[in-house]
């Protein structure tokens, strides 16, 4: 008990959203007599907060940055638009079009980020200014109208499953071999981690706990995996959004952009001393947001089986929400993807929760946002009782990062160096 207590007291922001979030799920399965739980809400729960997480994932990395990107729900309706115009007006193969409006995110993306990064205006007036400029641009290129009859291929990425194979088990065969091989995966990267951790003498949580630590994940995985495939399986929405979890949770953990990302948030005049190239990371940043603002675009899209010149409102809103409820810190330099998502599904299940219930929209509204303000009351508790009780390093205990590569290492020396000339 006293190793759990001290494992969870250092890793406070990690698991508190965790236990939030489980809570959450308990309340709303009593309350609904089980009918949260059930394998189509599920699928539901999954497919209609697809492209909030989507956008939690780049933007909990704008705002690791100490940025903020308010345009991300106007890109996606304008990419979006553009995308069905390019589908139904002028015959582009739908392969052809998402690749070409992925470009058109990164365009736009870039676009903010010369703004920002070389120009020196803050993110949040370039962003609201784009915020205007596409919700205009959507309008403009819709004609007011919506846009439908896009074909199913390109309807598949927001209401496809993975196809049936293998023989006739009652569960969707595919789903759980997918489960089980991320099963072993997290197995894999916790073994290894905690292997990595011993090796360079970190704290390590003790074997009983590390191995129910180990148990309790790959029992949520299996449940969810069994769940979605008693109905129809993994939809490929949450295929892409899997994908980019695991992509990104790599970029931002083990790789040199990822920690340059951290140490500009953190404190940016001491990654620049530390020859860190601030500009360009705040460029590939703020470009990265709008690439995933137009996959979240043409998923929304495919979904709603049409282009909307209303579509994206509230976007920002909601991934935003995610990013701070997930752990990110105002202040910049502190947050993960995975902590994104589970902001994100805290604030789907509330949603889905509260319709169940019948919670009018007017009180949904208000619990988000008393949600929002509680989750950062609790990032700004967190760091002064850190401060106070002077633990800033035992959070390895649970989460150990490698350490730093020896480009970063040297560039570091160097800067002391200087310091102490």
């Amino acid at each position: 008990m006293n190793s759990l207590r001290r494992v969870l007291g250092s890793n406070v922001r990690q698991y508190g959203m965790v236990l939030a979030l489980a809570a959450i799920v308990l309340f709303f399965q009593y309350r609904t007599d089980g009918v949260l739980l059930k394998p189509l809400n599920v699928s539901n729960l999954l497919t209609q907060n697809s492209y909030i997480l989507i956008l939690a994932i780049g933007m909990v990395m704008v705002i690791i940055s100490r940025h903020i990107d308010l345009s991300v729900g106007s890109v996606a309706a304008f990419v979006g638009a553009v995308a069905a115009i390019m589908m139904t007006k002028w015959d582009v193969p739908w392969f052809l079009a998402v690749v070409l409006c992925l470009a058109l995110g990164a365009l736009i993306g870039a676009w903010h980020g010369f703004w920002v990064a070389y120009v020196g205006i803050p993110a949040f007036i370039v962003t609201l200014a784009s915020m205007l400029i596409f919700r205009g641009l959507t309008l403009t290129v819709l004609n007011g109208e919506t846009v439908a009859d896009l074909p199913k291929n390109f309807e598949a990425m927001g209401n496809g499953f993975l196809p049936e194979v293998g023989p006739d088990t009652g569960l969707h065969n595919l789903t759980m071999l997918i489960g089980a091989a991320v099963s072993l995966l997290v197995v894999w990267i916790e073994f290894r981690r905690r292997a990595s951790a011993t090796r360079y003498s970190f704290d390590v949580a003790p074997r009983p706990l590390f191995l129910a630590k180990v148990v309790l994940e790959v029992a949520v995985i299996m449940y969810f995996v069994y769940v979605l495939a008693q109905y129809r399986g993994l939809p490929v929405v949450a295929v892409i959004l899997f994908a980019l979890v695991g992509l990104y949770t790599f970029l931002m953990s083990r790789t040199v952009v990822g920690r340059q990302i951290y140490a500009v948030g953190g404190n940016v005049d001491a990654a620049t001393m530390s020859g860190v190239r601030t500009r360009r990371i705040d460029f590939l940043v703020l470009t990265n947001m709008g690439m995933l603002a137009a996959l979240a675009g043409m998923v929304f899209a495919a979904r709603l089986t049409a282009a909307n010149p209303k579509a994206g409102q509230n976007f920002e809103l909601d991934a935003i929400a995610a990013a701070f409820i997930g752990g990110a810190a105002v202040t910049g330099g502190v947050g993960t993807v995975v902590g994104a998502i589970i902001g994100g599904f805290v604030m789907g299940v509330l949603n889905n929760g509260m319709s169940l219930l019948g919670v009018g929209i007017d009180w949904q509204q208000t619990i988000k946002g008393l949600v929002l303000l509680a989750a950062v009351a609790f990032d700004v508790w967190n760091k002064k009782r850190t401060a106070v009780g002077g633990g800033a390093g035992v959070e390895a205990t649970a989460e150990v990062a490698p350490p730093p590569p020896p480009e970063l290492e040297q560039a570091v020396s160097v800067s002391e160096a200087r310091s102490s000339v």
